[in-house]
């Protein structure tokens, strides 16, 4: 989806009010109408002198200067700048924008809003100057454009005290919200529920690694992983690696002939790959004999040592 100029201004049935869509189930989630989270007539936009011609509702021709009380915000040092008369739409899929005064308007993806803030028009620096919140916009006027065409609005939008039509519960305890933090508040509830598309090349490839089991051990026919030693990557296909000796199961008396042989020595498996025991330590298969003085018990020799001190009563 990209800018789309209208020539009138979208009635309000054409969107389900959010309190609306807030008290009750949608039948359906696919045909259901834009929800309207926020509506307001009679706002002020501004965009620098410089851009105009760029967005519909500001011609190229255009001289209005910006009005009483907020112009006061504006120095000698300020970009020259011009005001139209807008009502604004902001809705679940876009934000439309719409001037009865140039008879035409913008409805703008969420997308394409590259930049929206809380913004301060202050008419002086001092502490008890006047002070006017407003919504700050940069728009993109090109979808998914290179750097070549990479082109910018800056759209400043000033919803009046008693601009909003649309219904909101305000908690008593609490300051009620500006007209200013409504907008930018419902602006960014739906860029939410609009994030930007993937671009070509940013989405997550499927790898050497990414994706796939990681093992542990020297011997296995894949690729290491750069930065651990004796991890590696399991196969593309998603095949396991060979079995680490014993990994079948648990060595049992049933079982331990095919482990060790009748002298306890390790013989690995009779059915294991050739080479998987080399995966032992060493000392592995060892075998230590008991001690002719005694049986040990839990690693400790049997029977008295010189060494062991006597018990005292």
């Amino acid at each position: 989806m990209s800018l789309t100029t209208i020539r009138s201004p979208p009635p309000l049935s054409d969107y389900t009010p959010l309190a609306e869509h807030q008290s009750h189930t949608p039948s359906s989630f696919f045909d259901a109408k834009p929800i309207l989270h926020y509506h307001a007539v009679g706002a002020k936009a501004w965009i620098p002198k410089s851009q105009r011609g760029k967005l519909p509702f500001f011609p190229g021709d255009l001289e209005t200067a910006p009005t009483a009380p907020e112009n006061a915000a504006l120095t000698d040092a300020t970009e020259e700048t011009v005001e139209q008369t807008v009502d604004l739409f902001v809705n679940s899929r876009t934000l439309t924008i719409y001037s009865p005064a140039a008879e035409n308007g913008l409805s703008i993806p969420y997308p394409q809003i590259s930049i929206h803030a809380l913004k301060t028009l202050s008419s002086s620096e001092e502490e008890n100057s006047a002070k006017f919140p407003a919504v700050y916009l940069q728009l993109e006027l090109a979808e998914g454009g290179s750097d070549e065409d990479f082109e910018t609005v800056e759209l400043t939008l000033i919803p009046s005290p008693a601009s909003s039509s649309t219904d909101q519960l305000e908690e008593t305890a609490t300051p009620a919200k500006t007209e200013a933090v409504k907008l930018f508040e419902a602006i960014s509830e739906c860029s939410n529920l609009n994030p930007d598309p993937v671009q070509e090349g940013d989405e997550d490839e499927d790898d050497e690694v990414g994706g796939r089991i990681i093992f542990e051990g020297d011997h296995q026919p894949h690729e290491a992983i750069e930065g651990f030693t004796g991890v590696f990557a399991g196969a593309a296909d998603g095949g396991l690696p060979p079995a680490m000796p014993g990994s079948g199961g648990w060595i049992t008396a049933e079982n331990v002939h095919e482990f060790f042989d009748a002298e306890g020595n390790w013989i690995g498996g009779g059915d294991e790959e050739e080479g998987a025991g080399e995966e032992l330590g060493e000392g592995a298969g060892a075998v230590h004999p008991r001690d002719e003085e005694g049986e040990g018990v839990n690693g400790h020799e049997g029977g008295e040592s010189e060494s062991k001190r006597v018990r005292k009563d």
